[in-house]
């Protein structure tokens, strides 16, 4: 299939429309086998039409005009698929997409003719058999929606191509897609675009997705406000300078702010940017948030930051979390707004899956036979080792919806081993001492690996696999599973010492765990804030 894309953009290549054009044939090639020209209306010598009617009387079928024009007709005639990408210019077409459609005139011929499709009131007979191909028109424009500002453009399109003759996508909010800072966001709607692509080359769009297409990116109040900040000038116009740009960038981020990510607690943020010597806050509040560059408030998170650090996060560049890991930024105070950051300013990545379809691990896949191991074993008879046994057979049976992991895989055929043990030998304590030297060396053994045994469950809360190159999470985990290994030998110490004192050990086994559990809880909180702070 010859598929023919007239990008009509002055901008070129950096088209954002062509951005979505593109992706809109990569979705076609992946139902059929497709040959994709694109002819850059800016970079080709197109003049306007002189109105001589030569190519109608003098040179039947050519243009008197000499440019690149006879080459484009050329193309127009040979495509299967003709795709129109242009931006909104003044609610029509940018003029030199304008003087490629007026200069199709020799396509058609002078004699009149009647439209069966109700457009207009006359047309002109073909010069070629244009039948069967189809059409495509994919334009962004600056408005919050494109809803009610393209009827000017269907009109001369119905004309053109016939009446529901052409397949179009009209995306407002355009200028989004060349912010590198909303990759993540405009990503997601390019990927409908592909996927209305490979519907067309399969016969049609599909009603859901098209629904799809028409929801905005951002919410109207939201866009406007990124958008009226992205000039950098007053609406009275007097400022006719641009702005610093760290002003323009930092009032962007502040309209970024989801309002509805309000969780009864006003916060002022304060950003600090090192490399410039400026500073500004954003207030968070329920209604909005607030920008200000002076009289400031008592800031209740500070980050210190070079600006070019923060752009680059801001560009995707690099990674936020790696970069407060590696102090290349730091944070004081309510830390949590940078555990949330995602959701208060309304760019929130989907929560990565476990590789399989099922739901990600949780740790009381590993626990569950352990706890019913030591629960049972200090206070029945070794006959009762069976209840253990099939905790731990059973387990995997009850968690077949969550994948497992190699810990959850190793304590239950631990606590098989050490039960049957108990069966075959009725001896209760070796196996139950033997058991928590297992338990405490797995946790250990695991800081020496890339995976430390706690973040195998946790990962999938702060991003899944890429919480692994997070250095303020690596760090905590490496802590906390060293911690916990420890306590469990130590316990499996205590275990031997305290023989024949089962009350007392039993309370101790109680007691350090929830102490541990504590620790693990305020831990946590206080140790990345404490590394995001700069105070190591």
């Amino acid at each position: 299939m010859k598929i023919l894309i007239i990008n009509g953009s002055p901008k070129g290549k950096r088209s954002n429309s062509l951005r979505l054009a593109e992706a809109f044939v990569k979705g076609m090639g992946t139902k059929v086998s497709t040959d994709v020209q694109t002819v850059e209306l800016s970079s080709m010598n197109i003049n306007g039409c002189k109105g001589c009617f030569g190519c109608w009387k003098a040179t039947p079928g050519k243009c008197v005009i000499k440019d690149d024009m006879p080459l484009i007709i050329e193309k127009l005639i040979e495509a299967d698929v003709i795709v129109y990408s242009f931006p909104l210019y003044y609610f029509s077409v940018p003029g030199i997409l304008k003087n490629m459609i007026d200069r199709q005139l020799p396509m058609v011929l002078p004699f009149m003719a009647e439209r069966t499709d109700g457009v207009g009131s006359g047309s002109h007979p073909g010069r070629y058999d244009m039948s069967g191909k189809r059409f495509v028109l994919i334009s962004t424009c600056g408005f919050y929606s494109a809803q009610g500002n393209y009827d000017a453009v269907c009109s001369m399109f119905d004309h053109i191509c016939g009446k529901d003759n052409y397949e179009k996508i009209f995306c407002g909010q355009g200028e989004l897609f060349s912010i590198e800072a909303l990759n993540d966001h405009t990503a997601r709607y390019l990927g409908i675009v592909e996927r209305a692509g490979s519907e067309f080359a399969g016969g049609s769009i599909g009603k859901a997705t098209k629904d799809e297409l028409s929801q905005l990116l951002f919410p109207k109040e939201q866009f406007e406000a990124m958008a009226d900040a992205s000039w950098g000038v007053s609406r009275d116009g007097k400022n006719t300078e641009k702005a610093d740009k760290s002003l323009v960038f930092t009032k962007q981020m502040a309209a970024l702010y989801n309002k509805n990510s309000f969780d009864g607690k006003e916060r002022v943020l304060e950003i600090r940017y090192t490399d410039l010597d400026k500073k500004y806050q954003i207030i968070l509040k329920k209604d909005g948030s607030e920008f200000i560059t002076e009289d400031f408030l008592e800031p209740t998170t500070v980050i210190e930051t070079p600006f070019t650090v923060w752009t680059d996060i801001a560009e995707g560049k690099e990674n936020g979390a790696v970069a407060l890991g590696k102090h290349l930024y730091t944070v004081n105070g309510d830390f949590s707004l940078m555990v949330n950051w995602d959701r208060y300013f309304g760019v929130e990545k989907p929560v990565e899956k476990s590789v399989s379809d099922k739901k990600p691990p949780v740790m009381s896949a590993m626990l569950i036979p352990w706890c019913v191991f030591w629960t049972i074993m200090p206070f029945v008879g070794a006959q009762w080792a069976i209840i253990p046994l099939a905790a731990a057979a059973l387990t995997p049976v009850f968690m077949i919806k969550h994948e497992l992991t190699i810990y959850d895989r190793l304590s239950a055929g631990a606590v098989a081993i050490l039960s049957a043990l108990t069966l075959i030998t009725g001896d209760t304590d070796m196996p139950r001492n033997i058991g928590y030297i297992i338990f405490g060396s797995m946790w250990f053994i695991s800081c020496f690996t890339k995976e430390p045994l706690c973040a195998a469950y946790v990962k999938y809360s702060y991003g899944g696999e890429s919480a692994l190159s997070n250095p303020l999470f690596m760090k905590t985990n490496y802590i906390l599973a060293a911690a916990w290994g420890g306590l469990y030998l130590i316990t499996a110490a205590l275990s031997w010492m305290l023989c024949g004192h089962a009350v007392v050990f039993s309370a101790l086994s109680s007691i350090l765990p929830a102490a541990m559990g504590a620790f693990t809880a305020f831990f946590i909180n206080w140790y990345p804030k404490h590394l995001a702070a700069g105070t190591h």
